[in-house]
């Protein structure tokens, strides 16, 4: 077993991915911003190294700065998180021709699943079903652009191939709006990504988000652990998820399932990784695979009763995997709610001194955050603070103890989105289940 691991990231997955290696007997070492000196994860951790001012690019995608933590604390590994640099192949190949284990896949895999177009292709040979599109790059013609287009239907979707989290795609009804559309989406994705190639996509109108979780070892072994439902979106980023899917027949799951993880199989994946679906009139279409453990992998913790973020070290240390499919059974109900530092009407981000802090309890409730009384919130980073997690032996139970929680939650100083989560606890749509992924973005009237 690696001895000790470098997390390079911060928050609530940070403090997340300490308690996964203290089970392990595995020494941990915090890589902190000067903002995050104070932060509970750094405090607990068995070292810490300050590697660079408040701001990400300083800091926490300063990738000379964490190989170097990792040398001058003699660590072993370096574990990413999600977001920063976790999807970050060049990181990856970096970290491990520093002489350190990457706890995560491959660099050659996260580069074939971070550009869309080469992870469809690759999901097609596997036997995964995807969204009728151009199966690649669009052309250069415009009359082949066209025609195209109308063989797919409108309305089409264009995405970048290097694109996420909602970024560079752009819904277009008409031919007439199609040229000008394609130019802007290529603009865009090159000013984000680097890279202006795009594709299109049939744009399903009503679909429904749900993902699979796999785990899978470098010695051909690959599990999944059914599915979250993550429909409820405000402009592209998850606001509630659950698991199993609401609706959704137990066959097709694993049906899907067991494609998803043979897919896993035939690529040579490693590690914590979800396939991303859209799912309309009974259909999965493939959008996209994250390379990384997701925020939302506690509401799988809750069903499974697997710990993924365990799996991952144990993959990385060139373990098996703890678990075969046929040992894998789902039980009960989990939802998780983000909790974040934001003014739950607007939106726009509320950092800020938390003055008190009360962490809600009672059978079923889970808490994952970093967060404490008097806890200065950065403004630097991603407003996510906590992640509630109520867990019921029905959907209907791990509801009603989620709408206790929210109620016995206190966050005060700043301002956070607690209402929103509230209000969708008694939300007919959501409680009677299956909402799709305009639903929420309809009801905030955005």
């Amino acid at each position: 077993m690696i001895e000790k691991i470098v997390i390079a990231n911060r928050g609530e997955i940070a403090l997340r991915i300490q308690r996964a290696c203290r089970t392990l007997g595995v020494k941990t070492v915090a890589v902190h911003s000067q903002a995050d000196r104070d932060a509970k994860y750094v405090k607990l951790a068995d070292e810490s190294v300050c590697i660079g001012p408040a701001r990400a690019s300083e800091s926490y995608l300063n990738i000379p700065a964490i190989i170097s933590a990792a040398e001058v604390t003699d660590a072993q590994a370096i574990h990413p998180g999600y977001g920063f640099l976790s999807e970050n192949a060049d990181f990856a190949e970096r970290v491990e021709n520093s002489g350190f284990i990457f706890i995560g896949p491959r660099p050659e895999t996260i580069r074939l699943m971070g550009d869309k177009i080469s992870a469809i292709k690759s999901m097609k040979k596997a036997g995964i079903p995807t969204v009728p599109g151009s199966d690649g790059p669009l052309p250069d013609s415009d009359r082949e652009i066209i025609k195209l287009a109308d063989d797919i239907g409108y309305p089409v979707l264009i995405k970048a191939a290097a694109g996420g989290g909602g970024k560079g795609m752009r819904v277009v009804h008409t031919e007439a709006a199609l040229l000008n559309a394609i130019q802007l989406t290529r603009s865009e994705a090159k000013a984000a990504f680097g890279n202006d190639t795009v594709y299109l996509e049939k744009y399903l109108g009503n679909p429904r988000h749900i993902e699979f979780q796999v785990l899978a070892d470098s010695h051909g072994n690959a599990i999944h652990l059914g599915e979250r439902d993550c429909s409820l979106q405000r402009r592209h980023q998850k606001v509630i998820e659950e698991s199993p899917a609401p609706g959704l027949p137990e066959k097709l799951r694993h049906k899907i399932g067991e494609r998803c993880a043979e897919a896993c199989r035939k690529i040579g994946y490693r590690g914590a990784g979800t396939f991303e679906f859209l799912y309309q009139d009974g259909e999965f279409y493939f959008i996209e695979m994250n390379t990384r453990v997701q925020v939302e992998h506690p509401i799988t913790e809750m069903v499974t009763g697997v710990d993924i973020v365990r799996e991952t070290i144990r993959i990385a240390a060139g373990e098996r995997l703890s678990h075969r499919q046929k040992d894998i059974e789902w039980r009960g109900h989990a939802i998780e709610c983000r909790i974040n530092a934001e003014d739950p009407k607007t939106f726009i981000p509320s950092p800020g001194r938390i003055v008190t802090y009360h962490a809600p309890g009672g059978p079923g409730i889970r808490v994952d955050t970093h967060i404490y009384s008097n806890y200065q919130v950065p403004p630097y980073y991603d407003s996510l603070i906590a992640k509630l997690i109520a867990y019921g032996e029905t959907r209907e139970v791990a509801l009603a103890r989620m709408h206790i929680a929210l109620a016995e939650m206190v966050i005060d100083g700043i301002k956070t989105n607690i209402p929103l989560h509230q209000e969708m606890m008694s939300d007919a749509a959501f409680l009677a289940g299956g909402v799709n992924i305009h639903y929420l973005h309809k009801k905030l009237g955005l």
